[in-house]
């Protein structure tokens, strides 16, 4: 790339900083959960409004898009970047001046700072129009955080035609990578993810006479083990499989067996004829011990996001971009994650690159996870990440 067009980046991703900053608090202390972002998309709509940005509102449900063209762009085709905007059911434990003023809700798993940089980029790039070799597609996503995923509704109200995104790009914090680093993955990077709820309907009564009743939690109990040699003895073991089970709730007392047990659990893998194989033993393995015990099941399978593949050349380019931008050192090469992410119903559309941005400093005690009630970012990755994003497009 050229040296100047790099300076150019740099100067403006430091001269827009401070707006950034701005932008990331005001979306940290107004959280709003998946499917309920209104407020949050009219902020968004109203910084691109100021700062005369085509766009609309209301795209899959709560979602903004946001298209910067210029008269050079006589083509069909565009680039884009997507954020989301969701935040999660958690109560933040941070001191800070831009703490979550909504009870209960916090932005933990970092979209707050995603969306913030995609209007950073866009205020950039909007400058820069007539630079570009495409137009850009900015797309602002409600509900990652929750099936069916945001992505379904934005894919069915047509983000990716008119015109038609030829590559997107995506980035998401990673608070165990150092601020000022980012990383990527070629090829197949995270997992599909399925939801499993099961209600048991046994007998209750009382615990000295348990040949009296139907016991859900020694059947819920059978069911948990039973279901993991699926993935131990069914499952090819060059395919990453998980499946875990972080609810289960049987309400009896020492001296009391319960009438039902209720379990929630996950399966999440990285092949897609596997995964429907897995999750009809999954069925059928639940319902038939459930049987057996005399029991019965209401059993519901929530299908959720698929596995996330990145298109190999356009991550390579980017990659390449990046360590020639930023140096070697400070690229960092990903493994696999089991994880998941909704971005993946686009990478079975278009080719895409979702790539990770460091936000950690040690030093600043800024070392949480997401999901975790103190969860919090070194500012510095607001710089970087709308560095990255220019660097995609241009």
């Amino acid at each position: 790339m050229d040296l100047q067009l790099q300076q150019l980046i740099k100067d403006k991703a430091k001269s827009i900083f401070e707006k950034v900053r701005s932008f990331r608090e005001h979306l940290h202390r107004y959280p709003e959960l998946s499917y309920q972002e209104h407020n949050t998309m009219k902020y968004v709509s109203s910084i691109l409004t100021e700062h005369n940005i085509q766009h609309e509102i209301g795209i899959g449900k709560t979602g903004v898009v946001a298209l910067i063209k210029s008269e050079n762009h006589k083509n069909d085709v565009c680039i884009g970047l997507r954020a989301d905007l969701d935040a999660l059911p958690i109560q933040e434990e941070n001191e800070v001046p831009y703490k979550s003023e909504v009870n209960g809700v916090m932005h933990a798993c970092g979209h707050d700072v995603h969306t913030s940089i995609l209007l950073g980029t866009a205020l950039i790039l909007n400058e820069l129009k007539d630079q570009l070799p495409y137009a850009v597609k900015c797309i602002f996503q409600p509900g990652e955080e929750k099936n069916p995923g945001g992505a379904t509704f934005m894919i069915a109200d047509g983000v990716l035609e008119n015109p038609k995104v030829k590559e997107l790009y995506a980035l998401h914090v990673f608070p165990s990578m150092q601020v000022g680093n980012v990383g990527f993955k070629e090829g197949i990077y995270m997992a599909s993810c399925d939801e499993i709820h099961l209600t048991i309907h046994g007998k209750g009564g009382h615990g000295a006479t348990p040949n009296e009743c139907v016991d859900p939690i020694i059947i819920g109990s059978s069911i948990l083990l039973e279901l993991q040699q699926i993935v131990s003895r069914k499952c090819d073991p060059k395919i990453p499989s998980v499946l875990s089970f972080g609810h289960f709730e049987a309400l009896g007392a020492t001296n009391i067996i319960p009438s039902k047990a209720i379990l929630k659990g996950t399966f999440r893998t990285m092949n897609e004829t596997w995964r429907a194989q897995a999750l009809a033993l999954i069925e059928s393995h639940i319902r038939s011990i459930a049987e057996m015990h005399g029991a019965t099941v209401d059993l519901e399978i929530s299908k959720g996001y698929p596995y996330l593949e990145n298109d190999p050349q356009i991550t390579s380019k980017l990659r390449m971009k990046a360590i020639e931008f930023l140096g070697e050192g400070n690229v960092e090469e990903l493994p696999i994650r089991l994880t998941s992410e909704d971005f993946s119903f686009y990478s079975h559309k278009v080719p895409v690159c979702f790539f990770r941005l460091g936000v950690r400093n040690e030093s600043k005690g800024i070392t949480y996870g997401v999901h975790h009630p103190r969860f919090d970012i070194d500012n510095d990755a607001l710089i970087r990440g709308v560095e990255m994003m220019c660097l995609a497009v241009l």
